[in-house]
């Protein structure tokens, strides 16, 4: 009898870890266990960047197809808009993603303080892992840049093209002429956002390094104030001046 139940729970076992197993993914509205979820992986998964920013200043989004290179632009812009430390470090590790606003939608002035508070304020074992932190954050978005103006080249120069093509196109439909319209400021718009959140990333790396060094004075603080000059120099000459399109919102610091 006894070698009858213990048989009839092992047997059970594997239904009840199966039920509860289901019942905490289902709860978990980011997908499993907070991941991104798989249906919000795809190759235009970040096209919502160019209806938000032509949606923020009154335009119409463009129904054309993203070209690769205008894939490849929304993709390399993202992490850049995405400002840095914006969500708790267990997120990050679980890959959690939202759309964002675009500046021009933002009526909230912008505040250069957060970054650095919320980079003093997350525990850490020692003052040199937030130095770390705030390296790693800046190194990266020096790494970030190249790739990402490269692409804003060639999106940009083809958009020169396309613009001087719409002159020499036969029965160009209005709803044409205004989707291939709609994508050159959906563009052109995208690589001003980058621009601006560059600004305002540079802004407070700065207020972050100034807290970190009357906090917990070290020498790898001139190593992180060299890498920031360094991303400020390379913001203040972009390789791509794309048209002023909407209100701008430049915050230097």
């Amino acid at each position: 009898m006894l070698a009858n139940r213990i048989t009839g729970a092992r047997r059970s076992f594997p239904a009840v870890a199966l039920v509860l197993t289901g019942a905490l993914l289902a709860g978990c509205s980011g997908g499993d266990f907070w991941r991104t979820r798989d249906n919000m992986r795809s190759d235009d998964m970040h096209r919502w960047m160019g209806k938000e920013v032509t949606g923020s200043v009154g335009m119409k989004a463009s129904q054309f197809q993203l070209t690769d290179n205008e894939r490849l632009l929304r993709d390399l812009a993202y992490p850049l808009v995405e400002p840095p430390l914006s969500r708790p470090a267990w997120k990050s590790v679980w890959g959690d993603y939202k759309p964002l606003p675009s500046p021009w939608r933002q009526n909230i002035v912008f505040d250069r303080t957060m970054y650095g508070r919320n980079l003093i304020d997350e525990p850490h074992r020692s003052h040199m892992s937030r130095y770390s932190v705030l390296i790693d954050d800046v190194r990266s978005d020096i790494t970030r840049f190249e790739p990402f103006y490269t692409a804003a080249a060639r999106v940009i120069e083809l958009d020169r093209k396309r613009n001087a093509s719409l002159k020499l196109v036969s029965e160009l439909s209005p709803r044409e002429q205004a989707d291939a319209v709609a994508r050159m400021d959906e563009n052109a718009l995208i690589v001003q956002w980058v621009q601006q959140c560059l600004e305002r990333r540079i802004s407070s790396y700065r207020w972050a390094l100034e807290r970190l060094v009357i906090q917990a004075p070290d020498g790898i603080a001139a190593d992180a104030d060299r890498l920031i000059k360094e991303l400020a120099a390379l913001a203040a000459n972009p390789p791509v001046q794309p048209m002023a399109i909407g209100r701008a919102v430049t915050v230097k610091g």
